[in-house]
């Protein structure tokens, strides 16, 4: 028997979810006179009566005070019935009925199964639905609201008739039967035939590999042997562009890369921790799922960035939800296991204004978009009780079609158990989630251009987390770990299976009894078991004598924990499925066996073009335009959505000033606490510094994060970055040759300001391709983009400082040198003005900056302190002044060898390694004698009357009440 139960708000009670579809469908272009909503609730058991299903639909289901229920079998008219109040008229209102399609993770469901067996009614299966009456539409346009704003055919599915029993069809089982894929004969055209059909997206020269290894066998790979290949040699896992053969020329040089990752970032690092000697505080870097530095005498910390963008570009919610849940399982595998502290967040997307009728097909409204994507972060991380603490959003039209989503994590772990090593003979257990169809072809399509037919093609590659099953793993997890029950771990990310037991038995070798996993459902054959990356799964290396102890210590829990196989020193990889073989390949092949490819890369800068800024009277009306641009606008609407609270350590949130009204430079966070010591989190990124010179962009990220993390009062000796490149088809030498200037300049970079790179973690192919009105194919690619992470230490929060002023009378510090650097500023932005030149950094000199400020702030010369990026010296001031309620006075004539640069130069110029400081009037002297050396000028003061103002001299450049320029920067999001 099937039933149901719709849950409505309250006759009295606003309809919220139709009020947000309403103004949802209006910023696209689409009209929605009247809606009403409702969610249900399908139950399927032979044994519930109708007092069964009203009894827990009055206990479990609907709240009495603010909701109504109504409860049948399914395909009762009463179902159907539009809620009166809702309508004045129903006889023109359509229902639309929204489920998961069969296979997607539905942990709503999950969670009402186990509450209705506590409940008494063991046994009942729970779906769940959505439902949406709308009001003035026919049905072609009820078709179109459903597929643009209601479901998504990634994971759901909607129709317009009631719903009725024929609906829905019982699962069917799986019969085995191995299968083969025939290479032996196949031309290059048809081997890149079956790499894209079967989607292995491999090029020609590993198909070839794979081709001519099984014919010197013999034989045909089965299909699980050849997914396992294209798995584990695919870029998102193997990183084979960047740690690639580069052949790299850009007018001045040319450069043979044998592994053009470790003969960059990772060999700054290497050369730091050699120069440190005793003193290096790195403890493991590109080795782990995260990197590892030393925080205190007891524990370390680790940090990782992922991105989940081809997944958040077909299901927003989805994909940035199984984003997070992967990072957090990143730092839970991470050595034996650390503890998630704090998050981070990261966000490209296309203008929210983008007209509807301007979407090519397959592509979701970046409206659209956005919410999904906020919504994923915020429900995961909430739901694990991480709090999400620091981030960004970037805006520009080439995101329309490839969002990007960077999801970031820092845990805490016990020195004694920052590495692992699984010994032969160990089980290989997995614990956690059941393994379902979510996720198949995962890295695979990650690995891939976007395309206008993703959405079908790839659909499968898209998860749904549950974030209440992740919490319980790490739980156990954490208790499992301080007991000694495993020797390693790590996470199924993606892969599945086979990337995590390929990975950790990759010195070992593994035989794996693939019948033995847990499954969601029925009807799942053996590659799809093996390659599917369902959430919420972690895989552990485990002694048989401590089997017993962990298998209590995952029920107490309520965790399951199940045997797979068992490590065999063999250096094979043997896959069974009750008892048959259907894979056996060497670890080798895996892991050293892809053939090498040596890339072009050719990098032509831009013919400069001069950027002549516009000299005016009045710069009033700029000031107020870049702080209402979608880049520095307030993101109080994201940050409001996350908890930075949970777990009771934040000290310098997202938000601070007066009434939180003002955006923090960076985090700071007391992960113990015991301790007055504390990690700070930042991140710089600027992808229109990328148009002009990636390796600018490339130093300002990184020279970004540091200031951001120094602003706040962290070491700049104890700060450590990641880097996450995002870029397009690096297949094309022009392009690949921008990424390789942009790495270089991060190990110049890091170099130079003695700041290790710990982790990392890049995404290519992220473009998008689709046919245009007249049939020619068009193709997006996302702008060069270079996210860098950075995680600082500092001894006692009690000395950090926020950005928001904090007194009047006391004085503004400029603090290091403004140039002619108007290239990709917000200040051309707003103005459509192009050219110019990017920022540069002279990275030693700002160390020594870093470290001299570090001291004036460790001493308590800085009351306020905040770093000049988008927008420059005049949008910094304005944020510190609505911040901290106060108002202030600059002179720009008094910027020292500065003074000579035009006006909005002075202003506007987003030069690199600046700050501006609030001083005591009676800590100025030593301010500047612990500033000694370095540009450090007394600019302005800090003022009663709540306005700013900026002169050139006599001259009044910008004059503005501060909460017009506060309004100017939180209306444009304020959602």
């Amino acid at each position: 028997m099937l039933w149901e139960i719709d849950v409505h708000p309250s006759t009295d009670q606003p309809d919220r979810d139709a009020q947000r579809l309403i103004e949802s469908a209006s910023a696209t272009g689409f009209t929605v006179p009247a809606a009403a909503t409702a969610r249900g609730y399908l139950l399927e058991s032979a044994a519930l009566s109708r007092e069964d299903v009203q009894r827990i639909a009055t206990a479990l289901v609907v709240d009495g005070v603010v909701e109504r229920g109504v409860a049948a079998a399914v395909g009762d008219p009463a179902l159907a019935a539009a809620p009166p109040s809702r309508f004045a008229d129903d006889g023109s209102v359509r229902l639309i009925t929204v489920l998961l399609k069969p296979g997607v993770m539905d942990p709503v469901s999950q969670s009402a199964e186990q509450a209705i067996a506590e409940l008494g009614y063991p046994g009942v299966a729970v779906h769940t639905l959505r439902k949406v009456w709308v009001d003035g539409l026919d049905r072609d346009r009820a078709v179109r609201l459903a597929q643009t704003q209601l479901a998504n055919d990634a994971i759901e599915r909607f129709q317009l008739e009631p719903l009725s029993a024929d609906h829905f069809t019982a699962s069917s089982g799986y019969d085995f039967k191995l299968l083969r894929v025939e290479l032996a004969g196949l031309d290059d055209a048809g081997l890149m035939r079956l790499s894209r059909e079967g989607q292995l997206y491999l090029q020609l020269a590993e198909m070839q590999t794979i081709q001519a290894y099984f014919n010197e066998l013999g034989r045909s790979p089965t299909d699980v042997e050849l997914e396992t290949i294209a798995q584990t040699w695919s870029e998102h896992c193997s990183h084979k562009t960047l740690a690639g053969r580069i052949a790299y020329r850009d007018g001045q040089r040319e450069v043979r890369f044998e592994n053009m990752l470790k003969e960059t970032i990772f060999a700054a690092t290497n050369e730091l921790r050699r120069q440190w000697g005793d003193s290096d505080w790195c403890v493991s870097v590109f080795k782990d799922n995260a990197g590892i530095v030393r925080f205190d005498e007891h524990d370390n910390l680790c940090f990782k960035v992922e991105t989940h963008n081809h997944p958040s570009a077909l299901e927003p919610y989805g994909g940035a939800n199984t984003g997070m849940g992967g990072v957090l399982r990143d730092t839970m595998g991470t050595g034996l296991g650390a503890k998630p502290i704090c998050s981070t967040d990261v966000f490209c997307f296309a203008p929210p204004e983008t007209p509807a009728d301007s979407l090519p097909a397959g592509v979701l409204h970046p409206r659209r978009v956005m919410h999904g994507v906020v919504e994923g972060v915020r429900d995961y991380g909430n739901r694990m009780g991480i709090p999400t603490v620091n981030g960004a959003v970037c805006f520009d039209p080439r995101y329309l079609g490839n969002p990007l989503v960077f999801c970031g994590n820092v845990g805490l772990i016990p020195h004694a158990m920052s590495f692992k090593q699984p010994q032969p003979g160990d089980l290989i257990v997995a614990m956690g989630g059941r393994t379902g169809r979510d996720g198949i072809h995962g890295a695979t399509f990650s690995s891939a251009e976007l395309t206008s037919e993703s959405e079908s093609l790839s659909g499968g590659a898209v998860q749904i987390g549950n974030a209440i099953e992740q919490k319980k793993v790490l739980d156990a997890l954490l208790t499992a770990r301080d007991r000694g029950l495993f020797t390693a771990v790590t996470d199924c990310g993606a892969g599945g299976f086979s990337s995590a037991v390929g990975e950790m038995g990759e010195e070992i070798g593994a035989e794996v009894w693939l019948d033995k996993a847990p499954l969601k459902y029925q009807g799942l054959s053996y590659t799809e078991i093996w390659i599917s990356e369902a959430q919420e799964r972690m895989v552990l290396s485990v002694p048989e004598q401590h089997w017993a102890e962990l298998q209590q210590v995952c029920a107490d829990e309520c965790v399951e924990a199940t045997i797979l196989g068992r490590f065999e020193p063999t250096g094979r990889l043997r896959l069974l499925y009750h008892g048959n073989q259907v894979a056996d390949l060497p670890m080798d092949l895996l892991h050293n066996g892809r053939p090498p490819v040596v890339r072009e890369a050719v990098y032509t800068p831009p013919t400069p073009a001069p950027l002549v800024a516009p000299a005016r009277d009045d710069y009033t009306a700029d000031l107020l335009a870049i702080l209402g641009s979608l880049n520095v606008a307030s993101k109080e609407w994201i940050i409001r959505q996350y908890d930075h609270e949970v777990q009771g350590g934040s000290v310098v949130k997202p938000l601070v000033g007066v009434g939180q009204r003002g955006p923090g430079d960076a985090a700071v966070v007391r992960p113990k606490l015991d301790s007055r010591r504390g990690l700070v989190v930042g991140c710089g990124i600027n992808p229109r510094y990328g148009d002009l010179d990636p390796g600018a962009m490339a130093a300002s990220a990184i020279d970004e994060a540091v200031r951001n993390c120094v602003a706040v009062g962290a070491d700049p000796a104890r700060i450590a970055v990641l880097d996450n490149f995002c870029w397009g088809d690096c297949e094309k030498p022009e392009t690949l040759g921008a990424l390789v200037r942009a790495a270089i300049a991060c190990h110049d970079t890091a170099l130079g300001l003695q700041t290790p790179f710990i982790s990392g973690k890049d995404s290519l192919n992220n473009e998008f391709s689709h046919l245009d009105a007249d049939g020619q194919r068009q193709t997006i690619a996302i702008p060069p983009t270079l996210l860098v992470s950075a995680m600082g230490q500092v001894d006692d929060v009690a000395s950090c400082v926020t950005m928001d002023l904090k007194q009047a009378g006391s004085a503004l510090y400029l603090v290091g040198h403004t140039l002619d650097e108007l290239g990709g500023s917000h200040f051309a932005l707003v103005g459509g003005l192009t050219g110019g030149v990017a920022p540069g950094l002279n990275a030693e000199r700002a160390r020594g900056l870093y470290t001299a400020l570090h001291g004036a702030i460790g001493q308590g010369l800085v009351r306020a302190c905040h770093d000049l990026s988008e927008g420059g010296l005049a949008v910094a001031a304005a944020e510190m002044a609505f911040a901290g309620g106060l108002g202030a006075t600059l002179d720009i004539d008094a910027m020292g060898e500065s003074a000579s640069l035009a006006a909005p130069v002075r202003m506007f110029s987003e030069s690199n390694a600046r700050l501006l400081c609030e001083v005591n009037t009676a800590d100025t002297d030593r301010f500047e004698a612990a500033l000694a050396g370095f540009a450090c000028t007394r600019i302005g003061e800090v003022t009663q009357p709540d306005e700013l103002v900026i002169r050139s001299g006599d001259q009044v450049l910008v004059r503005s009440g501060i909460e017009r320029l506060r309004e100017a920067w939180a209306a444009p999001l304020r959602w």
